[in-house]
């Protein structure tokens, strides 16, 4: 017989079933008592082998696992759970689609706003306490705002650093809807006044989002999509401030399968939620990232961040 167990412990003695019970699936609970080698032996006894998911397993519960299924041999893998979550049922695209639209709208409430004199972490703040108040259960990750120097750093953390004018802003954002992200990044100039090379940053980062998802479709190779943003940011002369790929898997975690890099061995799938969010970074200068949260179907996409995109 094949089934599905959760073990959990007594803070879940009620919730865990009740949730189960949501979502239709024949899942048995078993609440874990303080002997969890206990427990752990009476299911060993039903399997020759198990399977460990070696990318969540840390070495101290790898050891006591290997201890208390003596027995059973443990293998190792990669993947398996990831792959099965990289198509979305409708369900799922629902969620993430909403949690789009909260962030949506809550850029649309902030982005006004952003002007010379506001600290970084006081944007970042607005835009997470927008979401929450418009119904996120709680932000798909910690929200970047950076500006001038800082936004030639991917992942820069909000901080206490004065907008100014002539900076450009990154503000990348996403929502939690039922356990479901969102992702998204949006670009601005502080000012009237943009030099060139301003303008051709924010531009040419468009240009090869735009051609990436007019190649994103069901049976379309990832490294192709990778492809087709990174040659244009070549062929301006940027190749070298494109620093990551091309984007990611969205759902239950803020990065899943498939990736669109220029690695990329995968082929995209018909419900896959996918990010194109190619980026140029000028340390010293600035950086500039244009990203969407997208479905992929049969001979397109669909966009699920529907926030608009302007140069200044």
């Amino acid at each position: 017989n094949t089934k599905a167990v959760l073990i959990t412990d007594d803070r879940y003695r009620h919730q865990a079933p009740d949730e189960i019970s949501l979502t239709g699936s024949n899942v048995e609970v078993e609440i874990k008592s303080r002997d969890q080698e206990a427990l752990l032996n009476r299911f060993s006894n039903s399997f020759i082998s198990v399977g460990v998911e070696a990318k969540v397993i840390t070495w101290e519960q790898m050891t006591s696992l290997s201890g208390a299924l003596s027995e059973v041999n443990l293998l190792p893998t990669k993947g398996l759970v990831e792959d099965l979550r990289s198509v979305k049922d409708y369900g799922e695209i629902a969620r993430i689609e909403a949690a789009a639209f909260i962030a949506d709208s809550a850029l649309a409430e902030v982005w006004p706003l952003i002007e010379e004199n506001l600290t970084e972490r006081e944007i970042a703040v607005s835009l997470d306490q927008s979401m929450i108040l418009q119904g996120a259960d709680e932000r798909a990750f910690t929200t970047i705002v950076a500006s001038g120097p800082n936004s030639a750093l991917p992942h820069a953390c909000p901080g206490e650093r004065i907008l100014q004018n002539g900076d450009l802003v990154v503000c990348d954002l996403g929502a939690v809807v039922n356990g479901y992200r969102s992702d998204m990044t949006r670009c601005k100039k502080l000012g009237e006044n943009m030099n060139n090379l301003e303008a051709d940053l924010l531009g040419v980062v468009l240009k090869a989002q735009e051609e990436a998802l007019n190649m994103v479709a069901d049976g379309v190779s990832a490294l192709e999509v990778d492809k087709a943003c990174r040659d244009v940011l070549d062929d301006a002369g940027l190749s070298d401030a494109f620093i990551h790929g091309t984007g990611h898997g969205v759902g239950l975690e803020i990065h899943e399968t498939p990736t669109i890099s220029s690695l990329a061995t995968t082929t995209l799938r018909e419900n896959q939620v996918i990010t194109i969010e190619p980026g140029v970074y000028l340390p010293g200068i600035g950086g500039v990232r244009w990203e969407d949260t997208v479905v992929v179907e049969k001979s397109s996409c669909r966009r699920l961040t529907r926030a608009p995109k302007t140069i200044n």
